[in-house]
């Protein structure tokens, strides 16, 4: 059944209409209190590995876990939404992510609890991609602007929610924290996710059409393009990963102490909020294959500079302009695809391209650290993550190349 067929006789909305925005509101709020599930175990890892009293290596597990569930929710839950409306997989990951945190409240080892945060990254990761996939449909003019905001809510989770995890957990424990996250996710998101039933119809004719739009803008067949982008996508979060990983072990090798270094994850995190918000304001002007160019080339450039810098204050401004230039990267995806796949497959394809993100922040945090083990020095890790960034610059460079040679070759016939 497609999407337009599922909207008759359901209420519809308008692109671009105070509804639209009202709904960007709430996906941003929702995006805000699912995405605990990513952040919440980083604050309660050493809480964890003293009461079950194991190494660091397999107290970290459920974090892995987590990582991997939220890289299969996006394209799973992606695709049910594609098929199905946002409303009912939203539904069931929120039923999901209440049962799953108080489910971990009685694990009572590591393999327990490394389950329960499989299941709780599952029912989190319906809070990005799906909904940034949902809430393109709504905009138009302002689409890149839209999905930048819509994501904003997963690095707005990681500002509010580990303060607030910490001090819940060192007031009543980890197990009740897990407890309570749960039932607030329940009472909250619950509510939010009835202001998103209304639907706006995706006829026919714009599938058929959207759907040659990557062979005739690109001369790419869908499938060459989506690979692209899945590469692209890898090689930019394994660059992106490092800074975001080690920046607090880096400052501790370097003597400043890992308080500076959390410090500086914050510094980076909160500058990424602008530029996620602000990336989206440049791609509805430029589009989204140059905006993305353009924030990984200064993405490199940052990289560039931890190799040059190391004082303090010097990393406390690398840091900062890391966070400027690097936040925006990941919607750009969003928009990408919205430019050109057809709209009826944009759960599906951007969860994709966010799985190949997370995947590669998961991959590039292990290799810089296996690196850093092989050479007892941070150096060659930034210039590893140089080289995979090099390696996106180019994947864009190429597409925005093609898609000028069509252009020139439309305007000679």
């Amino acid at each position: 059944m497609t999407r337009s067929a599922q909207s008759v006789g359901a209420p519809t909305g308008t692109v671009e209409s105070a509804y639209a925005w009202l709904r960007l509101l709430t996906a941003m709020l929702l995006g805000t209190i699912g995405g605990v599930g990513m952040w919440s175990f980083v604050v309660q890892l050493p809480v964890v590995q003293a009461d079950l009293g194991i190494a660091r290596a397999d107290a970290s597990l459920p974090y892995t876990t987590g990582m991997l569930g939220f890289a299969a929710g996006a394209v799973a839950i992606g695709r049910l939404v594609d098929r199905f409306g946002v409303i009912a997989p939203l539904v069931l990951s929120t039923l999901l992510l209440c049962v799953a945190y108080i489910g971990s409240a009685f694990a009572a080892n590591i393999w327990q609890l490394a389950i329960a945060h499989g299941c709780i990254g599952l029912g989190s990761s319906a809070t990005f991609a799906p909904l940034i996939a949902d809430i393109s449909h709504w905009f138009a003019r302002r689409r890149g602007l839209a999905v930048s905001i819509c994501a904003t809510g997963s690095y707005l989770a990681g500002t509010l929610w580990p303060p607030i995890v910490n001090q819940f957990v060192a007031s009543d424990g980890w197990r009740q924290t897990q407890v309570g996250i749960g039932l607030f996710c329940l009472i909250s998101m619950l509510p939010l996710i009835t202001l998103l039933k209304p639907r706006i119809a995706l006829s026919e004719a714009a599938t058929d059409a959207d759907r040659g739009t990557a062979r005739n803008s690109l001369g790419l067949s869908p499938a060459v393009l989506q690979t692209l982008i899945l590469v692209a996508g890898l090689a930019c979060c394994v660059a992106m990963s490092m800074p975001q990983v080690h920046i607090v072990a880096y400052c501790g090798d370097l003597g400043y102490g890992v308080a500076r270094g959390a410090e500086m994850l914050s510094v980076m995190l909160g500058f990424g909020i602008i530029s996620r918000v602000g990336s989206g304001f440049i791609a509805d002007r430029i589009g989204g294959l140059a905006t993305m160019l353009l924030g990984s080339a200064l993405q490199a450039s940052a990289l560039l500079l931890y190799l040059w810098f190391d004082g303090l204050t010097s990393l406390y401004v690398i840091s900062a302009f890391f966070g400027l230039v690097q936040g925006g990267i990941i919607p750009m995806y969003a928009v990408i695809v919205r430019d050109f796949f057809a709209p009826q497959e944009a759960g599906t394809r951007v969860g994709l391209a966010v799985m190949a993100t997370i995947v590669g922040m998961a991959f590039g945090g292990w290799l810089s650290g296996a690196i850093f083990d092989l050479t007892g020095s941070y150096a060659q890790a930034f210039s590893n993550g140089i080289a995979w960034n090099l390696l996106n610059v180019s994947i864009v460079g190429f597409l925005m190349l093609r898609q000028a040679g069509r252009r020139q070759i439309a305007a000679a016939t």
